[in-house]
Order: structure tokens, then C-alpha cells, then sequence
């Protein structure tokens, strides 16, 4: 007010630009212990960066300079070079690792391509313009194998050869810039925040640029057109993130703090897919039961369940589905609605990882082999026909022959439908990777083996009981194994086969009679 006079201006409009958006602050005000932590929060959830590195050194070979090929932009119809310098993009290929997320994530990542960039999927995916590999960072030697999978398409760049070469995902965000430091051919290092701002980076990447994009941001919603990978199911996005800092995971640091999307544009996206025909969907989340706790006014995930199946007309959108919940957060709400919505599939993915309760507390995971139990029981008691499936891990630090045969003790109790089944390995930024109590190998092994055939077990009771049942089966694809039948899913997401055309029966529900049972699988026969 010193300097200016806004007297009598309270009503007038100001066109302002914003240099900076404060996200997060620590309060001074607080205790020395409150405030240490919230900076550890702080700095954890902070790292990353974002980059353009323009002056780019000659490669390693034949001494080249790292040539990206030109864009078309968007709304031009011209597909000849616009400037009459360089290689027009014309063709992409994308490989995909990892989970739903990362799958969803090239989908986002192929609609900027073929939508604004008007590229096309090449046919032979060693020649194409632009390489996208979509990396994941869960498993053992994640990073070396993306390493190696990069080495062809390093040995193009020396060459000379126009390519637009790209390290997204999870591993992508991990390494950051060190990735260019070992691969100094690659053109852009795509962190997960930033799948739908790839065109714009690309623009830097084809003026012969370096770009990291890493650093934490705010998700505005994503305008793009996903190329979906199937035409009868499709997954959406609700939840990016994770807050939740299990000792053994990687995800809060390469996939953000949590961020939920509007119910609203979540329906948006149900409705754009139920008018292209589509007849499922899946919810996406690493922690869905977090899901609108962010939002304003709060949210939550029950609530979506009962917008989402109101809200979707009859007739067209059949299933909806959803993964991955999380024990600590788990509501009887979402039991209900599971138990209730006909739209909403009787099945419930609920990691447990270990049924030892030190195993438990040392993985931070927020609750123990009763309290996961209390749950199971709530969801047998009120959705006696779902399915209930999970994750487990063996072999984590520290744990005891005593603690193992608890994680036995809880899949027999619970008898899951579908059990993923882990061997701990060391992920890098996590606590547990540092620990000095870690498991050997060949012990990892031994009881990987024996979650897998006591799993397989299990997987065989629960296909047992649809055998001389009839159910509706939603047809999704060929059988890849018997070209004369077709394959689809119960609502508890059992596969089954069965002879059938797929152009006649694709993407229809089918009544059919369960005549022999698989561990993973069942066999039928049309009605």
C-alpha cells in the first residue's frame, strides 16, 4: 500500500502471473521434533528436478551429436518437414513393465503421440522415431534391465540416426539425471507426474536438447485421449501417489504424494468410454482407500463407488472394478457398496504381505494378523460370494522361521481366489534396503516356493465351487492358446474358456455353464 494506490480499485479485474506455487511449508511455530519431521517429509516428497540441458557433448564412437527428429504440430495438416530442416517423427513404439498404472500411464503417453503429434505405432519398433520405454522399479535389477534394453537404441543415436529417445515411469524418476549421465544418448527422463506434458517436452527434445522431468508437481487434470490398449475394458486414474512410506516400497518416492482426481472428471471419463462401448472399467490407486482424502470437500472412496454406479446409464458400462486397497484404510463402506452396487464386481485385492505381526510393524503397514482377519471376516460375512485376493512378500529383513509360518497361517485362513507372491529385494531409497538383517537368498527362495504351492492350492478350492454353476461371463478376448474359444471373467474376476467366436461375442455377456476348474482358471460351455 506504501507504493501503490488501491483506493476505490477493490472491484477491478488484475491480470496476474504466477512465478511460484508454495505446495508445502513448515511452520516455525511448532515443537523441534514436529517441525524435524515435517522437513524429513518435506525434503523426501521434494526430490526430483526438473531440467533443459541444451549445449549437448559429442557421443562416444563415431563422435556425433545427438541428432531428435521435428513434430508435427498440432492442428496442421502438413506431414512434410514444416521448416525444411530434419526428419519428420512418423512412428513410435512403447514398452510397457510394471503394474495397471504404468499400463494406464502408456495409454496417456500414446494419445499425445497419435492425437497431438500425429504419429503412428511403427511396425517394426527397432526403426522408430520416437522410443518410449515405460520402466517399472518394484522388482530386483529394475534399473540394469532398463539399462540394457536401452543399449540398441543408444547404439542408433551414435549412429546418427534421427531418434527421439525416451526413459519414462518409475525407474525414470528414481535415477533422474544419472540416467543421462550413463546413458548420455537418451533425450528425455520422464517422471510419472509428467505423462500428459510430453508433447510439450518434446518440442525441447527435437530443438536437440536434454530434458529431466522429475521434479514433484501438482496434477492438473489431463486433457489428453488415451490410445486404450483393449476395447471391451479400460483403466482410469484416481489416485496418483502414495503417503504411505512402507520401509520396503518405492512407490511414494518415484510416484508422488497422493493426488486425487474429482469425482466429477472421473464420471467424465466414464461416460467418454461408455459412449466409445466399452463395458468395464478399473479404478487405478496403489492406496485407493486413500482416495478423496485430499480433496475438497472430502471425499471418499465409498462415495465414488455409489457416484460412479448411479451416475453410469444402464446398459452400457456393466463392471466396475478396482485395485489396490490398503488394510490400514479399508471401510466397511466400501464392503457395503462391493456387497450392494450391481455395477461394482464382488471382489476385494487386499495385500497382507506377512502374516507376522513384527514382520508387520517393522514394514510400517499399520495393522496386524487380527486386525487384517476382522476384515476378511466383515467381507465373507456381507459378500459371502466375493473373491479375495492379495499380495505377499517372504524373505523380508529379519524375519524368523516363527513369523514365515504365520503368513502360512493366514492364507489358510483366508483361502485367497488370486495370491501374487514376492521374494523381498532391496529397493534403492528404502529403509529396509539398509538393514543388516537381511535374508538369504536360498531361504528367500524355499519359502517363495512354499507360498506358491500352498497359493496354487487355495487358487484350486475357490475355482471348485463354480464347477456345475452357471454365471455371466463378460467375453473379453480370444483364447492365445485355442484360436476356437474365446475368454472372459466372472465378476470375481476368475478367467474362464470357452468355444465361442470372438467377433461375434466380444465385449457381450454370456451365460455359461462351469464344466472343469483350473487353480487360476475354469473351463465352460455356453448355455
Amino acid at each position: 500500500e506504501d507504493e501503490f494506490d488501491f483506493k476505490g480499485k477493490k472491484d477491478q479485474w488484475h491480470l496476474c502471473r504466477v512465478d511460484d506455487l508454495m505446495v508445502d511449508y513448515i511452520n516455525s511455530e511448532k515443537d523441534d521434533s514436529t517441525r524435524l519431521m515435517e522437513e524429513e517429509t518435506l525434503a523426501f516428497k521434494q526430490r526430483g528436478v526438473n531440467k533443459v540441458i541444451t549445449n549437448r557433448s559429442k557421443l562416444k564412437g563415431l563422435g556425433t551429436t545427438p541428432i531428435a527428429p521435428k513434430f508435427i504440430q498440432e492442428g496442421s495438416d502438413n506431414l512434410e518437414d514444416q521448416d525444411g530442416k530434419g526428419h519428420i517423427a512418423k512412428t513410435y513404439h512403447i514398452a510397457t513393465s510394471g503394474c495397471q498404472m504404468n499400463v494406464a500411464d502408456s495409454e496417456r503417453l500414446a494419445g499425445v503421440l497419435q492425437n497431438n503429434l500425429k504419429l503412428t505405432p511403427a511396425q517394426n519398433p527397432a526403426k522408430a522415431d520416437v522410443v518410449i520405454l515405460n520402466t517399472c522399479s518394484i522388482r530386483d535389477h529394475a534399473e540394469q534391465k532398463v539399462y540394457d534394453a536401452l543399449g540398441p537404441y543408444a547404439a542408433r543415436k551414435r549412429r546418427g540416426e534421427p531418434l527421439a529417445l525416451i526413459v519414462a515411469g518409475c525407474v525414470a524418476q528414481q535415477e533422474g539425471e544419472a540416467l543421462l549421465k550413463r546413458v548420455p544418448e537418451t533425450d528425455l527422463v520422464l517422471g510419472p507426474q509428467y505423462v500428459s506434458r510430453l508433447g510439450d517436452l518434446l518440442d525441447d527434445v527435437s530443438r536437440g536438447h536434454q530434458v529431466v522431468a522429475t521434479d514433484p508437481t501438482l496434477l492438473s487434470e489431463d486433457l489428453s485421449r488415451p490410445v486404450r490398449g483393449h476395447d471391451v475394458r479400460a483403466w482410469i486414474n484416481i489416485i496418483n501417489g502414495c503417503n504411505e512410506h512402507c520401509t520396503y516400497c518405492v512407490v511414494p518416492g518415484v510416484r508422488g504424494v497422493e493426488q486425487s482426481r474429482p469425482m466429477e472428471f472421473i464420471l467424465k471419463e466414464c461416460l467418454d468410454l461408455a459412449e466409445a462401448g466399452f463395458k468395464e472399467v478399473t479404478l487405478l490407486g496403489q492406496n485407493i482407500d486413500a482416495y478423496g482424502r485430499d480433496l475438497t470437500p472430502r471425499r471418499n472412496f465409498a462415495d465414488l463407488l455409489h457416484y460412479l454406479n448411479d451416475a453410469i446409464p444402464d446398459g452400457t458400462i456393466e463392471r466396475i472394478r478396482y485395485v489396490t486397497s490398503h488394510p490400514r484404510y479399508f471401510s466397511d463402506r466400501v464392503i457395503d457398496a462391493v456387497a450392494t452396487l450391481d455395477k461394482v464386481c464382488e471382489c476385494f485385492h487386499m495385500p497382507f504381505q506377512s502374516g507376522g505381526d513384527i514382520v508387520l510393524k517393522n514394514m510400517r503397514r499399520g495393522y496386524t494378523f487380527d486386525s487384517y482377519m476382522k476384515i476378511i471376516k466383515k467381507i465373507k460375512e456381507k459378500a459371502p460370494d466375493a473373491s479375495i485376493c492379495g499380495d505377499v512378500i517372504v524373505g523380508f529383513p529379519g524375519e524368523t522361521d516363527e513369523q514365515f509360518q504365520r503368513t502360512l497361517d493366514l492364507m489358510n485362513e483366508v483361502k485367497f481366489d488370486n495370491l501374487n507372491t514376492f521374494a523381498y529385494s532391496p529397493r534403492p531409497n528404502t529403509e529396509a534396503a539398509l538393514w543388516d538383517n537381511q535374508i538369504s537368498e536360498e531361504v528367500k527362495s524355499e519359502r517363495l516356493q512354499i507360498v506358491q504351492r500352498l497359493a496354487a492350492q487355495h487358487g484350486m478350492e475357490r475355482s471348485e465351487r463354480y464347477v456345475g454353476t452357471t454365471i455371466p461371463i463378460l467375453v473379453e478376448d480370444r483364447n492365445p492358446r485355442n484360436m476356437n474359444q474365446v475368454m472372459g471373467r466372472t465378476r470375481q474376476s476368475r478367467q474362464v474358456f470357452f468355444d465361442g467366436d470372438i467377433d461375434e461375442l466380444k465385449g457381450k455377456t454370456v451365460e455359461v455353464k462351469i464344466v472343469e476348474a483350473r487353480p487360476w482358471s475354469l473351463v465352460g460351455e455356453t448355455v
